[in-house]
């Protein structure tokens, strides 16, 4: 069974309250369908102001990718973040590259993304903490569609209650 510690509709209900009550300080991002659509240049709405909460919080912030550079790059600049591109989920390659660059703690750190069998299994394969968000939009093509049916079973059954600030 795939472990998640918090399941959230959107990363814009991922408060820093929560991310306090679980002792995390520095959040792996996952890029397509977490913060934006797939191949789309531009954050999703919220994403922009949820940074900055981040950011204002003390919460450490580094996209980990498994795009190439071209894709990754421009994205992460436009939000003023770190990032890692080919990082090559589930395997670790990415999460310990983005965690030498934070200065955090493995247990200070989650993976946050979309997909159970890249950012949920790379989270448990390294044993970090995971937040699970639903997927912006679903992707259309015939190898997103399998994957997303195969990721059925495994999705959370509830959401993660909110945390007062």
């Amino acid at each position: 069974m795939f472990r998640i510690t918090i399941a959230l509709k959107s990363i814009c209900d991922l408060s820093p309250a929560l991310l306090h009550k679980y002792g995390i300080k520095g959040l792996l991002l996952d890029l397509d369908n977490t913060l934006t659509t797939h191949d789309n240049p531009r954050p999703a709405d919220g994403v922009p102001e949820w940074i900055e909460t981040m950011k204002q919080n003390d919460i450490k912030l580094c996209i980990v990718s498994n795009n190439h550079p071209p894709r990754v790059k421009p994205f992460a600049d436009m939000l003023g973040l770190p990032f890692v591109s080919e990082g090559k989920k589930p395997l670790s390659k990415g999460f310990r590259e983005a965690k030498g660059r934070m200065g955090l703690e493995w247990n200070e750190l989650a993976v946050v993304g979309d997909q159970i069998f890249t950012d949920v299994l790379g989270a448990n394969m390294k044993r970090l903490k995971c937040v699970f968000v639903f997927p912006i939009e679903h992707e259309t093509t015939r190898f997103f569609r399998f994957k997303r049916k195969m990721e059925i079973p495994f999705l959370p059954k509830k959401l993660t209650e909110p945390v007062e600030e």
